[in-house]
């Protein structure tokens, strides 16, 4: 959700992960927070929030298709799709790449628009990956990544 075009809307309770629905009668249930996966829930939502907000490829132009490009939305195999999402400035560019199966993804390729050092959002590819120039995908270089599973792998590109 947060790497997709458009605003992010979370609706009362959900930064957290409250079980009920919202009740403009009551108060939300803040005591879960006490709970550590509700603790961790809002942790994730905190790092996301603060990841969308320094990223001007997340949010400044998700209103217009300039700021969406996919690369493959055909790997149905792999259950494995790959977008690019863009900035004002054509140096803010973020790989983003979601697994959507409990199978890590070994090796796994991807076609990318220019060439340099990917840095990713995590850990699994050792702070990064520098793109080869292989086409593919119809972009002239191409990353080789590990896809942790059931995940979403952010990279970026550094000037």
């Amino acid at each position: 959700m947060y790497c997709h075009p458009g605003k992010k809307m979370l609706f009362m309770g959900g930064e957290f992960g409250q079980w009920r629905e919202w009740n403009h009668d009551t108060s939300l249930d803040w005591h879960l927070c006490e709970d550590e996966p509700h603790r961790g829930l809002q942790r994730l939502i905190h790092d996301l929030n603060r990841v969308y907000r320094e990223e001007p490829a997340l949010h400044e132009i998700d209103f217009d298709w300039s700021g969406f490009q996919w690369i493959d939305f055909s790997d149905a195999d792999n259950s494995v799709i790959a977008y690019l999402r863009k900035a004002k400035s054509t140096q803010a560019t973020i790989v983003c790449l979601c697994n959507f199966t409990p199978v890590p993804r070994q090796q796994y390729h991807i076609g990318v628009p220019d060439p340099g050092w990917y840095q990713e959002s995590n850990m699994g590819n050792g702070g990064g990956v520098h793109a080869a120039e292989t086409p593919s995908h119809g972009f002239p270089y191409s990353l080789t990544v590990t896809l942790p599973p059931l995940s979403v792998l952010l990279l970026k590109r550094q000037a």
